[in-house]
Parts: C-alpha cells; structure tokens; sequence
C-alpha cells in the first residue's frame, strides 16, 4: 500500500516468516508420515469418557469448519468479486460478525468443554502429555485472537479493512510476491492473530493436530471382514460336520491329495 513505511521487522514478519512456516509444514508433515506413522493419530480418549466427548467434539469440529469456510471466504476471495454480486461492505460485515461470532463461540466452547473433560477425568488427564498442553494454549489463543478481531474490525471502523491489507498479503504469499506494504497497514488485533496463527501452523505437523491432514478415504474401497462364513457345509449345518481350527488355505499340494497330508 501506497505511503505505508516499512521497517526491516516488517520484512522479517511478513515477508520471510510466512516461507519459513511454509516449509516447516510440509518438511514437518512429510517427516512425520515417514517416521511417526504410529504417531500420526489424535490418540482417541473416548474408550475412558464418552457423555461429554458426544457434545465437546461435534461442536468443536464443526465450529471449527465454519471458521475454515469462513478464512476462505474473508481472505481468498477478493473484495471486487463481492461488490460484483451485490454485496455491500455493511452486508458483509454482519454476516462476518453473524455467522463468524457463532462459530467461534462454539468453537470456543467446544475446545473449552475438551480441556475440562481432559483435566477432570482421571485417565484422560494422564494420558496428557506436555506437547498436547502447549497446542491447546496455541489452539485457544488463536481462538480468542480471532474472535477479537471479528469483534474489533466491526465496531472500531478507524481500522484499516483487513480485506484491503491482510486479505491481499496473503493472496500475494502463493504467488512467491509477498505485499508486505499491506499486512504493515493492518491494525494490531490483525497483526497478532496472524503471528498467533503462524506460530499454530508452525507446531501443527509435531502434534496431534496433524491428523487434521489425513482422509480415511480408503475405509470406503477397504473389503468386508468376514467373522463367520454362510457356506451350511462350514458352518455345521450341511452334511459334513463342521471341523475346529483353521481350514486348508488351498495350496497345490493339497489339491493334490485332496487336503490330506502325504
């Protein structure tokens, strides 16, 4: 942006931070997938408490879609588009507190519900581990960071619009031309739920959140399990009694003889 001066911290935070994050992500999840695959799970505690996960986890999880969609659509989608279709700056901003304050909220609520259960239940709590305590403050933080700032770009309007300062940074990022200028002229709020944000991103591939990158899209072509078979000769209803122990795996030698051993 035009007339904004920019300081080598500038340069540092929003011009070289973003790649180092880039690249701590992917050589970090790329580490993981290779080295940890048995630790690349969200080590499930509903076997010692499920009554309060049933309500904790949903919430959690779909607030925190809601959020996703509504990054995408706050910094992907550029603002000229929206005035295309109609959308004021006035009817934009109410849907973001709207639809952004409800989401985060039970966002907010849900992660709160999951630490208390987690603190609260004896084997929960055990099975804790100090990594898991640092992602949730990092969690929370960038939580609360975004709600303030939903609440601040809405009610403080001397704050330059984030869809004209971090909105363009961060376009600008994927295209290897990072606009530091713009994310120096977003307000402060902006600035440290970015930084916030960074720092999340930075630990995610080391913690449990890495399963977020994982998609069990094979339990869909994955084989039925077979526990007992329906064919009435093995199953003891037919002619031939049913034997105990394993049956013949069907090897040539004992097509030969007729399953019997030489």
């Amino acid at each position: 942006m035009d007339g904004v001066e920019i300081g080598i911290w500038d340069i540092l935070l929003w011009g070289v931070l973003p790649y180092v994050v880039l690249a701590v992500v992917i050589g970090g999840t790329i580490w993981r997938y290779r080295y940890d695959q048995f630790g690349w799970t969200t080590r499930s505690s509903q076997l010692y408490e499920s009554r309060l996960l049933r309500i904790a986890s949903p919430l959690f999880h779909f607030g925190i879609l809601a959020v996703l969609v509504g990054h995408i659509v706050g910094l992907i989608i550029p603002k000229s588009w929206t005035d295309t279709f109609g959308v004021t700056e006035d009817m934009y901003h109410v849907g973001a507190l709207a639809i952004g304050g409800i989401a985060g909220v039970a966002t907010l609520l849900g992660i709160a519900m999951l630490i208390w259960r987690r603190r609260t239940t004896g084997p929960v709590f055990m099975a804790t581990t100090t990594n898991d305590k640092f992602m949730y403050i990092l969690l929370v933080g960038a939580i609360l960071a975004g709600l303030a700032t939903t609440v601040i770009s809405v009610f403080d309007h001397s704050i330059t619009n984030y869809r004209e300062t971090v909105s363009p940074w961060f376009r600008s990022i994927w295209i290897l031309q990072p606009d530091v200028a713009a994310m120096a002229a977003a307000g402060l709020s902006f600035k440290v739920h970015v930084l916030w944000a960074l720092g999340l991103f930075m630990v995610w591939p080391f913690t449990r959140l890495v399963h977020a990158f994982t998609a069990p899209l094979h339990y869909f072509f994955r084989p039925y399990i077979v526990y007992r078979s329906r064919d009435p000769h093995r199953s003891g209803h037919g002619s031939t009694p049913a034997r105990r122990g394993w049956d013949p795996i069907g090897t040539p030698d004992r097509e030969r003889t007729g399953g019997r051993r030489r």
